[in-house]
């Protein structure tokens, strides 16, 4: 109990001013006000395509506590893979093993964080690569991709009490290599591209109704963005923008926010360097990005982004240079694993 009243009076009217007038709180900022370290949980990168451009089988863990990476685990290798967690569980799916390979996946697997072992799902009714999955109501969704000949729309979810697959609503339209996000109980499909080109076209999936609607377009053309949730806004960071056919490529270090409430994109601070396939998620109250391809290498580069302050720093790199991995939080893993 605090004896000066005056002082609990202090502290409950600077925690009044930071939930209520979300404007200011880039000028709100103290100690108080960020997430314990202890508490984000761990950053998992997962998989991905690294230097021979091959697919590796490497898990890694971040600790923001020590701005450290481990090595936590090895999955079979795969590429152009979805991956999430849900129940203290990291699901892997869909993707293709070699960079050439003609065959395409639709097998599912599972890691344990208490046991440490591997273990298989029933296979997506869909062969998937360039997928894009979340976790929504307690459901998992696998969206759109390519099967080896066509890019889809195809949506289906993976009910963990039946465990079970069954096809809902399909997109409005064909994409692969986008990004996914859920945003007020909504599932967005951002980016990507078809058959001819990069698209801008976002959609969001209501499971209420079962059906997509289209929102305001990005400014530019992504294929392999990374998008994320963080203060009620989604972000697209970086991506490429080229046609068939066209020799020009586009990277992009440029970064747009949308606002759900108004329907509209705004850019904010850039990253430090154009990238494409770069892992996208939220830990603690920031916005990471993790690896991607600047064109000419892998990269290891991973930076934080600050929304109440719109700037990006650098964190611990990781090991390997390496882009189209996955990214995920998961909450109280321990150190000893």
């Amino acid at each position: 109990m605090f004896k000066d009243q005056r002082m609990v009076q202090e502290l409950v009217m600077e925690a009044l001013k930071y939930h209520l007038l979300p404007e200011r709180r880039p000028l709100l900022q103290t100690g108080r006000t960020k997430p314990r370290k202890a508490t984000v949980g761990t950053l998992l990168a997962v998989g991905g395509t690294h230097a021979n451009k091959d697919a590796t089988s490497i898990i890694d863990a971040f600790s923001l506590r020590d701005n450290a990476w481990r090595s936590l685990a090895a999955m079979n290798s795969r590429l152009l893979f979805g991956a999430v967690v849900i129940d203290k569980k990291l699901i892997v799916a869909g993707g293709r093993v070699r960079p050439r390979g003609r065959k395409v996946l639709n097998t599912v697997e599972c890691f344990d964080f208490f046991t440490l072992t591997w273990s298989t799902l029933p296979p997506m009714n869909v062969h998937r690569l360039g997928l894009g999955m979340a976790v929504l109501g307690g459901f998992l969704y696998a969206v759109g991709g390519y099967d080896g000949d066509c890019f889809l729309n195809a949506v289906e979810r993976w009910d963990p009490g039946t465990v079970q697959w069954s096809s809902i609503c399909p997109m409005s339209v064909q994409r692969s290599e986008f990004g996914v996000a859920v945003l007020n109980d909504k599932l967005y499909a951002v980016g990507g591209r078809d058959i001819s080109s990069c698209l801008n076209t976002v959609e969001c999936y209501d499971p209420h109704t079962n059906k997509w609607t289209l929102c305001a377009p990005m400014s530019k053309r992504r294929g392999g963005v990374g998008v994320g949730v963080v203060n009620g806004c989604l972000y697209a960071l970086g991506g490429v923008d080229r046609s068939l056919g066209d020799p020009n490529v586009s990277r992009f270090d440029c970064v747009e926010r949308y606002d759900p409430k108004t329907d509209t994109w705004t850019m904010v601070a850039p990253m430090s360097v154009p990238r494409s396939e770069v892992g996208v998620c939220v830990l603690g109250d920031r916005l990471m990005a993790v690896g991607g391809y600047d064109g000419q290498q892998f990269l290891t580069l991973v930076e934080a982004y600050d929304p109440h302050l719109n700037e990006w720093e650098p964190v611990a790199s990781l090991k390997t240079g390496r882009a189209g991995l996955c990214v995920a939080v998961v909450k109280n893993l321990t150190n000893d694993m």
